[in-house]
């Protein structure tokens, strides 16, 4: 069943992560800093020297060795944490993707773009059915 829809204000917000930077620990650190309660990422551009991804079903954090280009990141970050996933390509073009987790340091740059609807708060509480931290939106 799908939530109900929100509409609200939003501000963007651009930056760019420099090499060696850590990328889903220095985006949970900029929505600490600038106190961003329900933002999501609309772009992100740029390359990973590893990345440390969780696939589709598993429990392991798998590392795979770059450079790689970001070719897609997305999800929603907020107060208590973030739900992002990740896409890298080779240099042959081969993609692979899953769940972003800490570890995957930046190659060259990364362009980021993250929205904050400033009306509401994104939390994450345990679903009973899936026994996973999912999102809870709530207003503000």
């Amino acid at each position: 069943m799908a939530t109900e829809p929100f509409s609200s204000t939003n501000t963007s917000y651009c930056f760019r992560l420099r090499p060696g930077q850590d990328l889903k620990k220095e985006l949970l650190f900029y929505c600490q800093k600038y106190h961003l309660h329900a933002a999501c990422v609309v772009s992100a551009v740029g390359s990973v020297d590893k990345a440390h991804l969780r696939m589709s079903g598993g429990k392991d954090v798998v590392e795979f060795q770059g450079p790689f280009e970001i070719v897609s990141l997305s999800g929603t970050l907020g107060p208590d944490g973030a739900h992002l996933h990740m896409a890298i390509s080779n240099y042959e073009g081969q993609v692979i993707g899953g769940h972003l987790m800490d570890g995957s340091v930046i190659h060259t740059t990364a362009e980021i773009v993250l929205l904050e609807n400033h009306d509401l708060t994104f939390h994450r509480e345990v679903d009973g059915h899936t026994q996973y931290k999912e999102l809870v939106i709530k207003k503000r």
